[in-house]
């Protein structure tokens, strides 16, 4: 979308999201005819179609074992930025932001005890606990993303139709399931892709999964549940906590800090992205991210890191690695879908977030990032 101020600049710079720091692709294979993309660069093409292609062919001066990175699991890193960075902040922003994410892990407290329980062998019934995981959402928005992760990773695993059929002899994953259940599941979602929004209780879920793959219902509930609860436990609380002697419910600012970094980290970092002057400190913030992930990544040699512990095809190009050659072109896609590069961008990739204004990102009609409430009277489903 940003194409004329590539040109001008002569240099490509990333944006925040899932990937942290990384700009966001999807891979290509070489093909007699063309290059064809992956089924979710396929999906991209044909749902943005206001945006222009670019291809990155990147080659690393020496091999490297594959790395990610888990958006899941970066809420410590949203926690130590935020402590680090707060001074940026107002004294009302800040007391409002720790606030807000005290009550609202304060709130759910009884649900997240819950899923520590479940973790550590108790076993609520599948219904129920989906039910009262739908409940929990709203009060803990950070839930509806770890809910949503689950169920693409079911449906990617255990789909068996002749579309997943087809992607998985292409050696892929099949995207277009979980883009599906969200776009079905939550009013608009299609426009402000905004998981804080998805909670389908037990049976809103089994009507969504019906419509998608029928044979995969009778599972959904009973892997939502163990799956969950053992995401929920790993992320959540410190490496010393432990979850059979551990409770929610007394949960004070500074004590979060410690005992459950991560569960704090994500709901501060999804408070202050509502901020009204979140735009004016995008860059203060995520370029803080940005930093250690560079630094990671290239200290492993990692030239394109993917997003998550499933490779379903969403992968990054670290604009800070200093040792590989890469070439960009602009390209169009023909009938069969495949790719051409059509002409040599004159441009280099260079350590920077992208201003917020000039990125792709998820955002409201007033500028504010998806992961805030639906507005009174929307449909919550």
């Amino acid at each position: 979308t940003a194409l004329d101020a590539i040109r001008r600049s002569g240099q490509l710079h990333v944006s925040s999201g899932c990937l942290v720091a990384a700009l966001y692709c999807a891979p290509l294979t070489p093909e007699p005819a063309g290059l064809r993309p992956h089924n979710l660069g396929a999906y991209l093409l044909q749902t943005k179609p206001h945006t222009r292609t670019l291809t990155v062919q990147v080659t690393p001066a020496r091999p490297a074992s594959a790395k990610g990175i888990d958006y899941l699991r970066l809420g410590r890193i949203h926690l130590r930025t935020y402590l680090q960075h707060r001074s940026f902040l107002t004294e009302p922003e800040d007391t409002r932001l720790r606030h807000t994410a005290e009550q609202q892990i304060r709130r759910t407290a009884p649900f997240l005890d819950l899923l520590l329980a479940n973790a550590a062998g108790t076993r609520t019934p599948p219904a129920a606990f989906l039910d009262q995981l739908a409940a929990a959402v709203p009060s803990l928005p950070f839930l509806g993303y770890l809910y949503f992760e689950v169920l693409s990773e079911y449906l990617m695993l255990h789909s068996t139709s002749p579309e997943t059929r087809k992607c998985a002899a292409a050696g892929e994953m099949n995207n277009r399931l979980y883009k599906r259940l969200a776009f079905s599941a939550v009013t608009g979602m299609d426009k402000l892709f905004d998981l804080s929004r998805f909670h389908p209780d037990h049976t809103r879920l089994c009507e969504l999964i019906a419509r998608i793959e029928p044979h995969l219902v009778s599972n959904v509930a009973v892997y939502t549940r163990d799956r969950l609860v053992h995401l929920f436990a790993a992320i959540a609380l410190a490496p010393h906590q432990d979850v059979t002697a551990y409770s929610f419910r007394e949960g004070r600012f500074d004590e979060l800090t410690l005992t459950a970094p991560s569960l704090l980290g994500q709901s501060v970092f999804r408070e202050m992205r509502i901020l009204d002057r979140y735009p004016q400190l995008y860059l203060a913030f995520e370029q803080a991210k940005a930093l250690p992930a560079w630094n990671y990544w290239n200290s492993l040699g990692i030239a394109t890191p993917f997003n998550g512990f499933l490779p379903k095809g969403e992968i990054g190009v670290n604009p800070a690695y200093p040792d590989a050659e890469i070439k960009v072109w602009l390209a169009e896609s023909c009938g069969r879908g495949l790719l051409h590069p059509t002409e040599p961008l004159d441009v280099t990739f260079v350590p920077r977030l992208a201003d917020l204004g000039m990125t792709a990102m998820r955002r409201d009609a007033t500028g504010k990032a998806a992961g805030h409430p639906a507005p009174a009277g929307a449909p919550a489903q």
